[in-house]
């Protein structure tokens, strides 16, 4: 698993995820019925782990994504005869 992201782009997917985690634990102390705390405190969460490993799963798609299809672009076309 290769770095995907710069530093920073890694040191503001850190502190976005620490400000939602933080705001997501303190709305959960208050109303912990709330399922959108939870999955905002997941979310965080990722963007947290992305910030330290430097890998990113959307760009790492992408790139494949982009590869195939420059790939798919140069190859020859096929003679029948």
């Amino acid at each position: 698993m290769r770095p995907n992201i710069g530093i920073i782009n890694a040191l503001i997917r850190l502190t976005i995820g620490f400000t939602l985690l933080s705001l997501a634990t303190s709305r959960l102390t208050r109303r912990p019925y709330r399922d959108s705390y939870l999955w905002l405190a997941f979310l965080a969460a990722m963007k947290i782990g992305e910030g330290i490993t430097r890998f990113c799963p959307l760009v790492f798609a992408y790139d494949k994504y982009q590869e195939d299809q420059h790939d798919y672009t140069e190859r020859p076309p096929i003679n029948p005869s």
